[in-house]
């Protein structure tokens, strides 16, 4: 695979239900995209879902969309929405948005 690996680099925005605020669930995402190597963000919406952006390849992608599906012990996922989104130019680390 020396010749023109494809890495491109895709992006996707989740939109995660269920028992996913209060549960660790924005912390559980930062960990598992480091881990991956997966840039974007994580944040609690005010409709109760946690959303994330998430750019990377994709196999990096499909990675944590099943950990997305799982999320942490305390917490309960009933839906994983998943789009197409824009790439963002120099967003090359992975953060929660909105915790302080």
């Amino acid at each position: 695979m020396a010749t023109g690996e494809n890495k491109s680099v895709e992006a996707r925005r989740f939109v995660v239900r269920g028992r996913v605020q209060g549960v660790g669930f924005r912390w559980f995402v930062e960990r598992e995209a480091h881990m991956l190597g997966v840039a974007g963000w994580v944040r609690n919406n005010a409709d109760g879902s946690v959303e994330v952006l998430a750019m990377g390849t994709r196999e990096q992608l499909a990675g944590l969309r099943s950990r997305l599906r799982e999320g942490p012990r305390a917490a309960r996922v009933d839906d994983v929405q998943e789009a197409d989104a824009r790439p963002v130019s120099g967003l090359n680390t992975f953060r929660i948005e909105g915790a302080w």
